[in-house]
């Protein structure tokens, strides 16, 4: 290639990744701070968690096109720790959990994170996803969420019961500015023209909200943001090595730490679906994640991971390397630096507003009944104990009571876990032949070998002597055979009749 093409190349990537870094900047504003009041924590929190989530990490990012920050998947974690804690324990525990992604990311877990049931997780995330709406309920209504899940349930209909039309005050106004953000989002989100398929619904919803509260000059609470962002940042005290030592912090950094782990990495797995870029490397991605919680936790903002809404904005965007991800961090300080005061024109309730659709969106009963349909009942109860046991108990409880029902899944092959991978490379086809079962035991090297296969090669996947797919092992397969072909490359499955419809 020339010189001349060489710089071509180049600069048509800057003008891509320029044009992507404004779209996911406008998607990322409003999420940062609706995320920071969802987690119980000033808004500039997560606008900090943006900024380094841009800047640092995508400079050390293991997935090039992924994009980091303040995440709706830890929001409810977060605002029950520091319900109980104390906002000044989040900085201690969250350096705590960025060095444990960090050492994750060195000893190479990476692919151990991908081993997680996805019933389990989006099980997690749907729960989630119900506890940011019915906390996000009460922002509506121009009052602050109890601090669980089941109290704020149970509030709702007292809510409701509260408003008069006779009478409108700041909590009906509230109410009237939360629903115009929402029905902004939907509506546009539905009749959309076509030239302006970027424009994210989330930021005309909140634009709409804000310049209607400001015209009508309603008496309704608004965002509050420090006139410099440096104002945000919390440099550790004295007290901040003996916390810690605390086991509540210690045991909510590795809840925070794996959570964030999963999600960051289904994430970047996502992402590289949408691609024919350069592939994720997961441990890579795990460190640079540590990195950012580790600074997170010293300049006191929120946790962050890889985000799937952002991350996807910004491909759809047309991202071609890391300079997007970089620069929408620049363009969130450049915002917040210099037009502090728009975002106090914001009202809570549009930001309340916003995460009640973001948090619906995760209550998808697609993926369990995908479960369903495709493995039978076991993965969906797990989906289900998981789901309920986040809203009703506690994230934690849910997650581990998750995983263990994964272990019935092992119980119809305790007698083959192990799966031997044997590679014949003559001639111009690479055969893989698997012998055993094929479960998350044993999905880590298994997935390691197939991804190691050259995408220049085409593949047989020879299953006659397998006993048995479970469905974790059986979705990482379909993703690796399904991106193959995307990119051209034959793929060829023979074996038994229900094993190769499995991965069809």
């Amino acid at each position: 290639m020339s010189l001349s093409a060489i710089k071509e190349n180049l600069s048509q990537n800057f003008s891509r990744d320029f044009t992507a870094s404004i779209v996911v900047f406008l998607v990322a504003m409003p999420l940062c701070m609706g995320i920071a009041i969802a987690s119980g924590v000033p808004a500039e929190k997560g606008l900090l968690t943006g900024i380094i989530g841009g800047i640092v990490v995508g400079l050390f990012a293991g997935s090039p096109l992924q994009v980091s920050g303040p995440a709706a998947g830890l929001a409810v974690i977060v605002f029950d720790f520091v319900t109980q804690n104390g906002l000044s324990a989040l900085g201690p525990m969250l350096v705590l959990a960025g060095a444990l992604q960090l050492v994750a990311g060195w000893f190479k877990l990476g692919a151990f994170f991908r081993s997680i049931s996805p019933a389990v997780v989006h099980g997690m995330l749907a729960g989630i996803g119900a506890l940011i709406v019915i906390s996000q309920f009460h922002i509506l209504f121009d009052a602050q969420p109890l601090s669980s899940g089941i109290d704020n349930l149970a509030a709702m209909p007292a809510r409701l019961l509260g408003l008069t039309p006779f009478d409108l005050r700041a909590t009906e106004l509230a109410l009237l500015i939360g629903l115009l953000t929402i029905a902004v989002m939907l509506v546009w989100e539905k009749y959309r023209p076509s030239g302006f398929g970027l424009l994210p619904g989330a930021l005309l919803g909140v634009m709409a909200a804000t310049i209607a509260a400001w015209m009508l000059q309603l008496d309704i609470a608004r965002v509050d943001v420090p006139e410099s962002i440096i104002g945000a940042v919390r440099s550790p005290d004295e007290s901040f090595l003996s916390m810690m030592m605390s086991p509540a912090i210690i045991i909510a950094a590795i809840a925070v730490a794996f959570i964030a782990s999963a999600e960051t990495l289904l994430s970047a797995a996502a992402v590289d679906r949408m691609h024919d870029g350069v592939r994720t490397n997961y441990d890579k991605e795990l460190s640079a994640q540590g990195v950012g919680n580790f600074l997170c936790g010293l300049v006191g903002a929120l946790p962050m991971t890889g985000v799937i809404v952002r991350s996807s904005a910004n491909v759809q965007a047309g991202a071609r390397s890391r300079t997007s991800t970089i620069l929408h961090g620049f363009w969130i300080l450049g915002f917040v630096s210099l037009l502090p005061w728009l975002l106090r024109e914001i009202p809570m309730a549009a930001l309340g507003g916003v995460l009640v659709v973001t948090g619906w969106r995760l209550v998808s009963l697609t993926h369990v009944r995908h479960l369903y349909a495709s493995y039978g009942a076991l993965p969906a109860v797990i989906w289900t104990a998981t789901f309920v046991l986040v809203v009703a108990v506690d994230l934690l409880t849910g997650v581990l009571v998750g995983l263990a029902l994964t272990l019935i899944e092992l119980v119809p092959h305790m007698r083959s876990l192990r799966l031997k991978v044997e590679e014949d490379d003559e001639g111009e086809e690479r055969s893989v032949h698997l012998e055993g079962s094929a479960t998350f035991v044993s999905l880590t090297g298994l997935t390691r070998k197939l991804e190691e296969i050259p995408m220049s090669r085409p593949v047989r996947l020879h299953l006659d002597r397998v006993r048995g797919f479970d469905h974790t092992s059986s979705e990482q397969v379909r993703e690796w055979i399904a991106r193959r072909k995307k990119l051209g490359n034959r793929v060829e499955v023979v074996g038994p009749g229900h094993l190769v419809d499995r991965l069809a």
